[in-house]
Order: C-alpha cells, then sequence, then structure tokens
C-alpha cells in the first residue's frame, strides 16, 4: 500500500496519534504525515503511506489554509484556549470599528517574522520546545520568516465581533499561509494590533497544498472503509501527489538506469524548457511514478534523489 490518505484529525489527539491509527488501520507499518497539527486543533492532516513516506520533502512545504477563531479578551501562555490565562481582567468595554479590525489583520499580511512559541513542536538541541516549556524553561528562539497570503475576518450574522457571556469577543478568520506559520502567533499579535490580549479559540486547517478538507475521512470512516477493504479506491497515488511537479517518460532502458540511480538523458524537445534544479517526476512506460529526479542543465540530464521502486 503506497499513496496519501487525506485525514480529517480530530481534537484532541496529537498528529502522532493519528499517525499511529492511521498505522493500524492500514496495517502498514510506514506512516508519516506533511505537517503537525496542535492536539487542539482539526483538519487536514496529509498522511504518507508506505513508500510514499519519501515523498514528504516535495509536500511539506506547501501553503495551508485554516479557518480560525480569534478569542480577544485576555492571551494565554500556550497562544490557544488550552492554555492557562494571562494577565488580569477580561476587559469588557473594548469595542473596535470594523475598518480597525481589517486595517490591523491586513497589518500582518505578507512576508513577517514570527518567534515560534514555547508550546510548540519545534526542536532546539534536539529537545522539543513544548517539553521545556512544561518544565517551566524558556529558551531564545529566534525569529523565522513566514508569509502571510490572506488574513481575513469572516462574518458572522452579519456582525465581525460576536460577544460572549464573560465578555471575551470572538472573530471568525480565514488564514493562507506558507508552511511553518504559527496562526497562535498571529492571533497574539493581533491582540497585540488592538490593544487587548488575544488566543486561539478554535484552529482547523482547510487545505494542506492541493488537499482539501472536502476529500479527507475521519479516522472512523477510515476504519468503516478499512473493514470492507476499500482504502485502495480513496489512496491517492504517488505520482498524483506530485502532480504539480513536471514529468518524463522513460523507455525500459532508462528505467533500469534510473532504478539503479544512472541519470537519465533528457528528450530534445524538453530540453531548456526546465530550471537548473527542477524536480521532475520520472515514469515509466506503465505511467508509474519510479522516482523524482533533479534536472541538471549542464549535462541536459534528470539524477534520480527519491527511488519509489520496490526494489529499492
Amino acid at each position: 500500500m503506497n499513496g496519501l490518505l487525506i485525514v480529517d484529525k480530530p481534537a484532541g489527539i496529537t498528529s502522532h496519534d493519528a499517525v499511529m491509527r492511521v498505522r493500524r488501520i492500514t496495517r502498514e507499518t510506514k506512516v508519516g504525515h506533511t505537517g503537525t497539527l496542535d492536539p487542539f486543533a482539526t483538519g487536514v492532516l496529509v498522511a504518507l503511506v508506505g513508500r510514499a513516506t519519501r515523498l514528504a520533502q516535495f509536500l511539506s512545504g506547501a501553503e495551508k489554509e485554516y479557518r480560525a477563531v480569534i478569542r480577544l479578551g485576555y492571551a494565554t501562555n500556550t497562544g490557544d484556549l488550552t492554555g492557562a490565562r494571562l494577565g488580569g481582567e477580561i476587559r469588557k468595554s473594548s469595542s473596535w470599528a470594523d475598518e480597525e479590525i481589517e486595517a490591523a489583520l491586513l497589518s500582518l499580511c505578507g512576508e513577517i517574522e514570527q518567534v515560534p512559541p514555547m508550546f510548540s513542536a519545534k526542536k532546539i538541541q534536539g529537545q522539543r520546545l513544548y517539553e521545556m516549556a512544561r518544565e517551566g524553561i524558556e529558551v531564545e528562539r529566534k525569529a523565522v520568516r513566514v508569509h502571510v497570503y490572506e488574513f481575513e475576518a469572516k462574518r458572522t450574522d452579519g456582525a465581525l465581533l460576536k460577544r460572549n457571556s464573560d465578555g471575551t469577543l470572538d472573530l471568525n478568520v480565514r488564514v493562507v499561509c506558507s508552511a511553518g506559520t504559527y496562526v497562535r502567533t498571529l492571533a497574539e499579535s493581533l491582540g497585540e494590533r488592538l490593544g487587548v490580549g488575544a488566543h486561539l479559540a478554535s484552529l482547523r486547517r482547510t487545505r494542506a497544498g492541493a488537499f482539501k478538507i472536502s476529500e479527507a475521512k475521519t479516522l472512523e470512516e477510515l476504519e468503516n472503509i478499512a473493514r470492507r477493504n476499500e482504502i485502495s479506491k480513496i489512496l491517492i497515488s504517488t505520482d498524483a501527489a506530485l502532480s504539480a511537479l513536471p514529468f518524463m517518460h522513460l523507455t525500459d532502458e532508462e528505467t533500469r538506469k534510473a532504478l539503479n540511480g544512472l541519470p537519465v538523458r533528457v528528450p530534445h524537445a524538453l530540453e531548456e524548457r526546465w530550471p537548473e534544479g527542477q524536480w521532475v517526476r520520472m515514469r515509466d512506460r506503465q505511467s508509474n511514478l519510479i522516482a523524482v529526479g533533479l534536472y541538471r542543465s549542464a549535462s541536459c540530464d534528470v539524477h534520480p534523489r527519491v527511488v519509489l521502486s520496490p526494489e529499492k
């Protein structure tokens, strides 16, 4: 079993827990994913099954899309609803014009710098930040450049803000951003712009690269599909997973060379079509993806770097 499964991760479990469930469901020992979701978050988790785990490097950097609820009124030590409240009383009298909120959102669009939160899965010197945070240790973190392509408010019953019984205000937002962007940090930054503490009340990933929430299956649905022995019907092929990359078809002899890690000459018709260092799908005569290679303009060939054949 080799390919991708688009999982709708539930709240309350880690991405690692979800991967372990997929392993049991598929009975495949090699299962990975392309981007961690926090335990409280839900939505698209791209699971790589079998030899497809070798494709993680081509998929992990894809842009992400989220729907979130930012709660204005107080901050937490984790940046989300699972953390301890920071600061004093909730600011019940806070109020902003729609234009102020939209201007604050726009100010966080584009290329920005974010400091990874202590409660995150990022590693420093081999240790997860959240592990240190739980021990009360805080370490210096370098700011990382990320790109926020879209950060917009979504109205609920005609209004941008929904007032809660405790005086907090909820703002529904849609975010499209580069991989590695912390939406929790965006929520905190928005609060700073508005002069109030803020945190995430909910987070749902609706897209990872080309894979949308409409394609995702819950873990329970996957279990039912597996019981009917129909997982293969929803498994996305390795070739389809990399559909954004150009491809070349190989002869039988070229396939043998590629399987042995040897470069394959690019057909004359494709010369100068690709930039130096372009990743290229390498297909056999049956259009099966057997490798992903790098195009080298000087020698006009593609050198296989990731081989997906069973022999390798």
